[in-house]
């Protein structure tokens, strides 16, 4: 919590709440010897400028130091450079008032010290005259002034070494791929992981190979007790006499579409019919975990069991 904010809030609030003044006195107790640890000449200046709302706090100074050595350290910060800073002295919480003018004509060889500046007490404010100013109606602060490089589809789909070029060599080798799919196990990897390391029991899913010394996946046994039922229980036949293209009718909710699809899905277990709808009453386009099987609008396209689609006009 800055003093500054704190000292600002509390000069134009009665503070009624006793946990606030306790913070008040906490934050500002050291107040009084904050700089006492400083070795004599050195101080503390705040920086401001112009067209800039950042604020540099509380930057070493020797009071030998020229204003040439101040201009270049604003030049660093600022980007003005030191024959456009027309500088003002002011104090701190009050940037009103000006103490001395420093124009861009000044002798740099004077010292700091002529100025008698003193840590936490003075502010060095830069204006910018420079009429052409990179500065200027926020152009180094407002990222909303840049313009911003943006790629077509089409552009990051040619692009190779890419997340998404990446993924379609993955599905390449395993249709039911997905990125999400990916992370969740590449999550419970580094749990199972962890757990070894710890000595702690692997997670359901998980072993230990002694050989390699390392922890290794292994498919559930209810997994594939669940697939081998879904396959026998959905087999070809449950889709027989369905053909791509019939007008179809599916349950529940009378939904009319086209057939679109007939086949056996991997990723789901069994075989499917897919339906190309004629209003958006479904809730896929077509695809599963990525995979397409037949072209549908979002919304427009649905999965269904065989004893669910009633086919003809």
């Amino acid at each position: 919590l800055s003093t500054n904010i704190l000292t600002r809030f509390t000069s134009t609030t009665m503070i009624q709440n006793e946990d606030l003044r306790a913070l008040k006195n906490y934050v500002t107790a050291q107040d009084a010897v904050q700089y006492d640890h400083l070795s004599p000449g050195t101080i503390l200046i705040d920086l401001t400028h112009s067209n800039l709302k950042q604020r540099h706090i509380e930057i070493r100074f020797d009071l030998h130091d020229s204003i040439g050595f101040l201009r270049d350290r604003i030049h660093q910060k600022t980007g003005t450079p030191p024959s456009f800073q027309h500088l003002q002295i002011k104090i701190r919480g009050d940037p009103t008032t000006i103490l001395s003018e420093i124009p861009p004509n000044t002798d740099n060889d004077m010292k700091l010290g002529y100025y008698s500046l003193v840590s936490g007490v003075h502010v060095v404010h830069c204006v910018d005259v420079d009429p052409h100013s990179g500065s200027r109606g926020g152009r180094y602060e407002d990222v909303s002034l840049v313009e911003k490089y943006r790629m077509t589809e089409e552009e990051y789909n040619k692009r190779r070494g890419t997340l998404r070029d990446w993924e379609r060599k993955q599905k390449a080798k395993d249709p039911t791929f997905s990125l999400a799919k990916h992370a969740k196990q590449h999550r419970e990897m580094v749990e199972a992981q962890r757990q070894a390391k710890l000595g702690l029991p692997l997670p359901k899913g998980f072993e230990w190979d002694e050989r390699n010394k390392r922890v290794v996946r292994i498919e559930e046994e209810e997994e594939v007790v669940k697939k081998h039922e879904e396959d026998t229980e959905f087999p070809k036949e449950s889709v027989e006499g369905i053909e791509v293209g019939m007008r179809c009718e599916a349950k529940p909710g009378s939904r009319r579409g086209e057939v679109a699809f007939v086949g056996e899905i991997l990723e789901l277990g069994g075989f499917w019919v897919g339906v190309r709808f004629d209003e958006p009453v479904a809730k896929s386009d077509g695809k599963v975990k990525g995979k397409e099987y037949f072209e549908a609008n979002p919304g427009y396209g649905g999965f269904l069991r065989g004893k669910n689609v009633q086919v003809g006009d």
